[in-house]
């Protein structure tokens, strides 16, 4: 399976240039035989827009999802996705899997908000992170900040996931999270993680680049460094690993 990562700088909250960002991805992925296309967390309407996504937040139905389908459809590839959506009164930090027939394939809203911001317009998400199928693979879905927690990977893992999604707006600073800790949930889950960050800097914000591929033996399949990228990589089935190269941490622990 072919997984294409955009790698882009902010948009500041210029909506046009993000859709055709997209499409263009889309596309690209399409001429590259890739079934799927991952941009970062909020790449609508940007992250670091705080007034933008209170005001632009949008409901699944709304005119911004419309168009993802039409782009999905268009390329006939699925489209991971990070937008504000709106249910009522409540904003939530989505990412949504529209498929190649612009049918959603998976719809999750954060749990581990991170930092001020995120708080003040966001909250919560409640429900379990999504695990759906494509090419033959079973595939979770996280944001950002809840791969660094253990449990969510771990549960992920668990329930069959062979890959794992993370659509992130991951600031410079914290590059441990790509260099330590994207590496340890793969290898400990024994599955691939898909990490694709912005890079640049948008309303004060260092974006930290380096999106990357990690396989289940803790290596890079492909790494981007700190300019707008597009990364793109097969990712093998995992029956193609040495066994020992592999961990063996969820067959060998010991609860207390």
């Amino acid at each position: 399976m072919k997984i294409v990562v955009c790698q882009p700088c902010p948009s500041n909250g210029d909506l046009d240039r993000v859709f055709a960002r997209i499409e263009e991805v889309a596309h690209l992925a399409a001429r590259a035989g890739a079934a799927l296309a991952i941009f970062p967390e909020l790449i609508l309407p940007g992250y670091n827009q705080p007034d933008l996504l209170v005001s632009q937040a949008q409901s699944l139905d709304g005119p911004w999802f419309a168009q993802l389908q039409a782009i999905a459809r268009k390329s006939g590839i699925a489209l991971a996705i990070g937008w504000p959506e709106r249910s009522k009164d409540t904003i939530f930090n989505t990412a949504t899997v529209i498929g190649g027939q612009g049918e959603v394939l998976a719809h999750y809203r954060k749990i581990q908000l991170f930092g001020d911001m995120e708080k003040s317009v966001f909250a919560p998400g409640t429900e379990p992170p999504p695990i759906f199928s494509l090419c033959g693979r079973r595939i979770g879905l996280l944001i950002c900040y809840d791969i660094e927690f253990p449990q969510h990977a771990a549960m992920l893992a668990k329930r069959g996931a062979e890959i794992i999604l993370v659509p992130t707006a991951n600031p410079a600073g914290f590059e441990h999270v790509q260099e330590a800790l994207i590496p340890a949930r793969a290898y400990e889950n024994r599955l691939t993680v898909v990490y694709a960050n912005y890079c640049g800097s948008e309303g004060g914000l260092e974006y930290g680049g380096r999106s990357v591929i990690v396989g289940p033996d803790a290596q890079a399949i492909a790494a981007a460094g700190l300019q707008e990228t597009i990364l793109i990589a097969d990712i093998p089935s995992h029956d193609t690993y040495a066994t020992d190269t592999l961990s063996n941490q969820a067959e060998d622990y010991r609860p207390i």
